[in-house]
């Protein structure tokens, strides 16, 4: 569990909050995680949103409360939580019911949940690509000395492990863009995991098994944003897509994903021209 100490936290405003509070991103799929656990779960929160098309993780306000600059971040009672899915643990312990992590399951679910942090930098690759349509990075230099100044820390030690893969991630951006074989290293990866959830769901209607867990939470995110992405999913899931759909069809699943207008708007014209010029996400990968 990830819970910041005194000295961590140089934006001390936040520790006198008091309730459960929430700093997120609308487009943040950890944050899109996060918030449907809490629907599920029936808690109430107050969210202060982060705006991530302008950086606002790199500021000197939000990196004084999360050093490792993601969203989302807990505070609850002046008590900072960072890392998404040691906050989804914390409130399954404080908020039992429902039950979204099965005891008897507990190690399974570790384990699954670490898989799909792995594939957050895999994730944004692609979203980047097909949903956002945004190939250059939009942090600027300045930005990532702030952010890798050293001066942050967690549980009162310097946390560069966790800043190289963000770094190396935007000046990769900056310097080649998504290519094409980068984009295909990725796909390949959520084809093999998408493979394994369907014969999941070939012999229970979720994840696993007969209720909805925090694995239905975390792989909805996910294929939802790959589904806005143009991923093919009835054609090579069609398992895995039914299931998507029936979760879609609850309103508090649904609600954390859709994107803003602005950005449904830019996904419909840049997939009218990906098809003209057949380069969308099912050309890149030949399925």
């Amino acid at each position: 569990m990830v819970q910041l100490s005194d000295s961590d936290i140089h934006t001390r405003e936040v520790l006198n909050w008091q309730g459960l509070h929430l700093l997120h991103g609308r487009m943040s799929s950890c944050s899109q995680k996060l918030r449907i656990f809490l629907n599920l779960k029936g808690i109430e929160w107050q969210g202060h949103e982060m705006d991530l098309a302008k950086s606002e993780t790199y500021g000197e306000w939000f990196l004084g409360i999360n050093p490792r600059g993601l969203v989302p971040v807990l505070v609850r009672d002046g008590a900072v939580h960072i890392e998404s899915n040691d906050i989804l643990c914390f409130l399954e312990r404080e908020f039992p019911e429902p039950c979204l992590i099965p005891a008897m399951q507990a190690e399974e679910v570790t384990a699954m949940l670490r898989q799909e942090d792995d594939l957050h930098l895999d994730l944004r690759t692609l979203s980047f690509r097909f949903v956002i349509g945004r190939t250059a990075s939009n942090k600027t230099p300045e930005m990532l000395a702030r952010y890798d100044d050293g001066s942050g820390t967690v549980n009162s030690e310097p946390d560069h492990d966790k800043r190289a893969p963000e770094i190396e991630f935007y000046q990769r951006l900056a310097s080649q863009g998504i290519p094409d074989d980068t984009t295909r290293a990725s796909l390949a990866k959520f084809r093999a995991a998408f493979d394994d959830l369907e014969q999941r769901l070939s012999w229970a209607p979720y994840i696993l098994g007969q209720c909805i867990s925090v694995m239905d939470i975390a792989w909805f995110v996910y294929a939802s944003r790959l589904q806005f992405g143009g991923y093919p999913f009835a054609r090579i899931h069609p398992k895995v897509h039914a299931w998507r759909e029936k979760l879609t069809a609850d309103e508090r699943f649904s609600q954390e994903i859709q994107p803003p207008p602005s950005l449904l708007e830019t996904i419909a014209r840049n997939h009218a021209e990906w098809t003209r010029s057949r380069s969308m996400l099912a050309d890149i990968m030949e399925f």
